[in-house]
């Protein structure tokens, strides 16, 4: 009641449409009412989230839902509207026909923009393909590509060219709510997604650190960092030099990565001669060498920092695309640690930020099939409610 109240006062315009309404249709604005209370307290909880986690999965799940539970509340206001305007033909009845075509709708009216991005992350695709060489995971961006734009035409087609008895349009409204929930569930994660890579990436981290983590990835065959590789390292030694401009601190460098089978080095030995290449001296370096993945990375760097020192403050770099789901793993290890991005170049990001979209889609399995079961057994409801 109290997260309504504040709603309502907060948006006199909202206030005023459901003042106008109440007395012919209190239970419409009541449902009204818990609809914005609902997004405005995903959005709540989304920037609490924020503020003490910035790198947590529910942040995903609360921007990605918010956006979807304001544009129904749209939905909500808009009937409402033509309630008042023609009672004689829109009435509260039709509202578990305007729930039940929700997700559709959303889908509908999200498709121009689906469209854009579809065809930008395509074009960076072939553009990876030309320059980095054709590898299946280098197509994973036409792949998702196809996936939205190509299924979306399929379902309006199969979606608005329906006839038949009772029966069959249930049965094909049964099809049609299982298509829109899988789209509307990985249109919101994807949405939550970018928004949340967006935020992590432009955090500033305070100029406090006592180490800086930086994480490893493939090496030349000769052992020296790739370019990729390169620039995380060239990252943190830019965020280490601007901090002891700042405050004078020098913060120590933990170097991550192990030896891969086709390696003549652990990536960790690469970024070391590096470093001191590049002037650092050895002692200001913390070599962990037997990490395979980011999170042996988190895990295995923060063993090291603790016998070094237990409160120091933490850094972590690695390429712009990966801070979140890097920060989300050093979480998972127990170490409060914040995270920088290095560039890199404008062809290979898109295919990545989809590798991370499809790493994040498919980790908490449990609470994935928890909301899109959750999801999909309300619009299955609304279908018997309807039909």
């Amino acid at each position: 009641d109290r997260a309504s109240d504040v709603m309502v006062d907060a948006h006199s315009g909202l206030a005023g449409i459901a003042a106008a309404a109440w007395l012919r249709y209190g239970e419409r604005a009541e449902r009204l009412k818990y609809v914005a209370a609902v997004a405005v307290m995903l959005v709540v909880a989304f920037v609490g989230q924020l503020r003490y986690n910035p790198y947590s999965y529910n942040t995903i799940y609360y921007i990605g839902f918010a956006v979807f539970v304001l544009f129904i509340l749209i939905l909500n206001i808009n009937l409402l509207v033509q309630m008042i305007r023609e009672p004689e033909v829109y009435g509260i009845e039709q509202l578990p026909g305007v729930l039940l075509y929700s997700s559709r709708i959303y889908l509908f009216f999200s498709f121009p923009l689906i469209f854009i991005f579809s065809a930008a992350l395509c074009v960076s695709n072939i553009s990876l393909i030309r320059r980095e060489g054709y590898r299946p995971v280098n197509t994973l961006g036409i792949l998702l590509s196809f996936f939205l734009v190509g299924g979306a035409v399929f379902f309006y087609f199969y979606d608005y060219f329906v006839s038949g008895s009772i029966a069959e349009v249930r049965a094909h409204e049964l099809v049609s709510s299982f298509i829109g929930t899988v789209y509307l569930y990985v249109e919101s994660m994807l949405i939550g997604t970018i928004v949340a890579n967006i935020i992590a990436v432009r955090h500033r981290p305070a100029p406090d650190k006592d180490f800086i983590i930086i994480l490893g990835c493939a090496i030349r065959g000769d052992g020296t960092p790739t370019p990729l590789l390169a620039g995380r390292v060239e990252r943190a030694l830019e965020f280490a030099r601007d901090q002891k401009e700042k405050t004078g601190k020098e913060p120590r460098f933990v170097v991550s990565g192990g030896k891969g089978p086709d390696e003549v080095v652990s990536e960790a030995e690469a970024m070391k001669r590096y470093l001191l290449g590049k002037g650092v001296p050895e002692e200001m370096i913390v070599t962990e060498d037997q990490s395979t993945n980011t999170f042996e990375n988190m895990k295995f760097s923060k063993e090291k920092i603790d016998a070094l020192d237990p409160e120091g403050k933490v850094l972590f770099a690695t390429t712009k695309y990966h801070v979140f789901r890097s920060g989300i793993f050093a979480r998972r290890a127990k170490m409060r640690a914040v995270g920088v991005g290095a560039r890199t170049k404008w062809y290979f990001w898109p295919n990545a930020a989809v590798r991370e979209f499809a790493g994040l889609l498919t980790a908490h399995r449990v609470k994935q099939a928890l909301t899109f079961g959750g999801m999909l057994a309300f619009y299955i409801a609304l279908v018997f409610i309807v039909y």
